[in-house]
């Protein structure tokens, strides 16, 4: 079957996909939700390592095909991943009764990839249900989450990332691991989550401003803060002042804890 370009389809070559599932480190006992397993490459071997494996394909072709072969341990659910409710879809593969939480894997299309794993760190922090999240990327993508303040691919994902997981590059893959082709290289990671490194009076009001100062990255946080400040009756250096921030500095410069502690200020207003 032929990859469609409209689903963002490259499928991982089987010289890797040893080596990204021995990355992994499969538990006897672990549950997987897997992200896209197209033709079922990590699926299979996964799914024979583990006690069950939950698959969510967009493709209703390649989603029967892989139905179809009945591999023990594997569930194929029909969907796009951006579309279905995220927290109902980890309780359902969990099941009911299983304390434990779930692992995720996923060859993640690199145009959607972004959203993904915007929806993947949201439902973590709501559910508290994700273990981790061994993903393949673009390697830009992958550069923004491991990135460091300061630095041009410092930005929203990285932040979001930070508060809730440790992030790890497991492993830098060529174009050639794929078929076809992508133009890109890419990198697995790993996400391993944890409670938050520093508490956060309000995640919405964390978030929201993270967003929006970082729309702003160049400009000076006394003008990058602006429309966030104004949007909660707030003026922005006042804001800054309290939360002992020089409002010259950029947004792209602030630390993790800098970040929580003037969402801080906006909270307890």
């Amino acid at each position: 079957m032929r990859a469609r370009r409209r689903f963002g389809q490259h499928f991982l070559e089987p010289a890797w996909v040893a080596k990204l599932v021995d990355a992994v480190e499969p538990r006897s006992t672990d549950t997987f939700l897997e992200i896209g397993p197209g033709r079922g490459a990590l699926t299979e071997p996964l799914a024979r390592r583990v006690a069950r494996v939950v698959a969510i394909e967009v493709d209703r072709d390649l989603a029967s095909d892989l139905a179809a072969r009945h591999i023990p341990n594997l569930e194929v659910v029909t969907g796009d991943v951006l579309e279905v409710n995220f927290p109902d879809l980890l309780r359902h593969s969990l099941g009911t009764g299983v304390e434990q939480r779930i692992r995720i894997i996923g060859n993640l299309p690199y145009n959607i990839s972004s959203p993904i794993l915007f929806r993947l760190l949201d439902a973590s922090a709501s559910t508290g249900a994700v273990e981790d999240a061994t993903l393949m990327l673009q390697k830009e993508v992958a550069d923004r989450l491991v990135a460091a303040p300061g630095t041009k691919e410092y930005g929203v994902l990285t932040v979001q990332a930070a508060l809730g997981a440790d992030v790890t590059r497991l492993l830098n893959l060529p174009p050639g691991a794929f078929r076809p082709m992508p133009k890109v290289r890419s990198a697995v990671v790993r996400l391993t989550f944890r409670p938050p490194l520093v508490a956060v009076r309000d995640q919405t009001a964390f978030v929201e401003l993270v967003r929006s100062i970082f729309t702003q990255r160049r400009k000076t946080l006394a003008n990058a803060l602006g429309p966030f400040a104004a949007s909660r009756g707030m003026d922005p250096k006042a804001a800054l002042g309290q939360a002992g921030i020089d409002s010259a500095r950029r947004p792209e410069t602030l630390q993790l804890i800098e970040l929580t502690r003037l969402a801080d200020v906006f909270s307890a207003s």
